[in-house]
């Protein structure tokens, strides 16, 4: 790819010949491994203040309304932000977004840290979710700008594997940390060891990252305020509800979900508006006439609502049910992170063999592994509880390293690189609409078994809801795998095919 091999600072004249040959930048795997250290930090802050959560609350005396925002609105601003950064990076350049993002995301990981009230905390984690928000998308189209073929497959691939080591690695430094520092003040180191991180991490790059070939001025008009004010506002209504059920009584908040209907119409009406005009949308609507792409939005949208509701209530139960420390929750609950990290780098190898069915099975494998997990804390509702679900989390981690990595690929093979980061900001808003509205909807399942029955209740409770999120985008899978064998039919009996058999005898 010519354009990968644009870049800002010391760049090309050290390159070698063959480099320059194939188009590619010598610099691209280095480059590579500081946009999967930041996108390590932003995933490892999901995993490592789920097991925090118990610390938070008795450290600021936090209610269950908060504990939820603390990890659905971290999840809602990453969402929100992420089309309009994968916009600008593409607009602006995505290094300078990167750059800028890390800065923000190191700063309020800081304000987290210093953090003397749960309204502050949540305040300060939105401000870490908008950095979040403006760092992820650019990872993504990077990826694409720097890599091609196989060789981008294979970063792909290396990204999932950073998605399940920062799962892996979360629960386990959280515990480690609150060990050490204690009940009540050991939370806040779960946000300051992003700070060593953030600062390592913006030295290298500025010096390491690819400028975009394409990047120039960008007016506020072409990055849509009015779309992204109504998505927002979309997707806020639609969550509210769910995140305040026991806080809110009655059935009147219900009516927001009649609301968040309206504005998310009225959002693609003014973006088709957008299109009409010849101003640039926030979210490109050709986009969604590619059915491999809005079916894989469609999936990890409900993959991620089971997959992240699953450690909120894992690390709650473990911990305030049956009385684990965070270290003994974190290790808890690393099998499934473990087996994510595993599986991860090999899906991202097969997904060029075997397309969709590999997503397929992993998906099975996850649903397969959470149902038993569900079993098994039905059958052993002692301490003893974190040994009985190791195997069958473990069984679903593998199957979850099979549908990350493989899924964002497929998504992405047929947008052009040209329009990447708006792309890939609206195939990972897809991913943290759904962590939101899983956590939201479980979290509400949870809670409400949790007053009015025993811990063990509450948790099959909130793993079937996991489960039938995970059973939906096995669905749609199985929807894209139909699809695909109907449309290899069709191109098989039509009289192009038919002629060109008998041409070939």
């Amino acid at each position: 790819m010519a354009e990968s091999a644009a870049h800002g600072g010391p760049a090309g004249p050290g390159a070698s010949a063959a480099a320059k040959d194939d188009g590619a930048d010598p610099r691209r795997w280095r480059a590579l491994a500081v946009c999967l250290v930041a996108g390590f930090m932003t995933l490892l802050d999901v995993s490592i203040v789920n097991v925090a959560l118990p610390s938070i609350r008795e450290g600021l005396h936090t209610p269950e309304s908060d504990l939820q925002w603390v990890l659905s609105g971290y999840a809602l601003a990453f969402g929100l932000f992420l089309i309009p950064a994968g916009r600008l990076g593409d607009a602006r350049g995505r290094r300078q977004v990167f750059m800028t993002g890390l800065a923000l995301f190191t700063l309020s990981s800081a304000a987290c840290g210093a953090a003397q009230s749960s309204t502050w905390l949540v305040v300060a984690r939105l401000v870490q979710g908008l950095a979040g928000g403006l760092v992820s998308p650019q990872i993504s189209a990077l990826i694409q700008q720097m890599f091609a073929g196989p060789e981008r497959g294979r970063a792909f691939g290396m990204f999932g594997t950073v998605v399940g080591i920062s799962t892996a690695v979360g629960p386990l430094l959280g515990g480690l940390l609150i060990q050490a520092a204690g009940a009540e003040e050991g939370w806040r180191w779960v946000f300051y060891v992003n700070l060593p991180l953030g600062v390592v991490c913006l030295l290298l790059a500025r010096r390491l990252l690819p400028d975009t070939p394409s990047a120039g001025s960008v007016r506020l008009r072409d990055l849509d305020p009015v779309g992204v004010l109504l998505l927002g506002a979309g997707v806020l209504a639609l969550l509210l509800p769910f995140v305040q059920a026991h806080q809110w009584s009655g059935n009147a908040k219900w009516l927001l979900l009649l609301l968040a209907a309206a504005l998310l119409a009225v959002f693609v009406g003014w973006e088709s508006r957008c299109g009409r005009r010849g101003t640039t949308p926030v979210v490109s609507l050709a986009l969604f006439r590619v059915r491999s792409y809005w079916l894989g939005c469609l999936l990890i949208l409900l993959y991620f609502a089971g997959f992240t509701s699953i450690f909120f209530i894992t690390t709650l139960y473990l911990q305030s049910g049956l009385h684990y420390t965070a270290l003994q929750a974190g290790l808890s609950i690393t099998p499934f992170a473990l087996g994510s990290a595993v599986a991860a780098s090999p899906g991202g190898r097969l997904v060029g063999r075997y397309g969709r069915p590999l997503v397929v099975v992993g998906l099975a494998a996850v649903a397969v592994g959470l149902a038993a997990t569900a079993l098994a804390v039905h059958l052993d509702t002692g301490r003893g509880v974190g040994w009985a679900m190791a195997a069958p989390l473990l069984f679903a981690g593998l199957g979850s390293g099979l549908v990350i990595a493989p899924n964002q690929t497929l998504t992405l093979s047929q947008v052009p690189v040209a329009g990447a980061g708006s792309a890939g900001g609206t195939l990972q808003t897809g991913q943290r609409v759904g962590s939101a509205i899983g956590i939201a909807a479980v979290g509400s399942v949870f809670f409400a078994q949790v007053g009015s029955a025993a811990w063990s209740t509450a948790y099959d409770h909130g793993l079937v809801v996991s489960v039938a999120f995970v059973v939906a985008a096995l669905l749609v899978a199985l929807a894209d795998v139909g699809g695909d064998k109907r449309g290899r039919n069709r191109t098989a009996h039509s009289p192009s095919a038919a002629t060109d058999r008998r041409e070939s005898r």
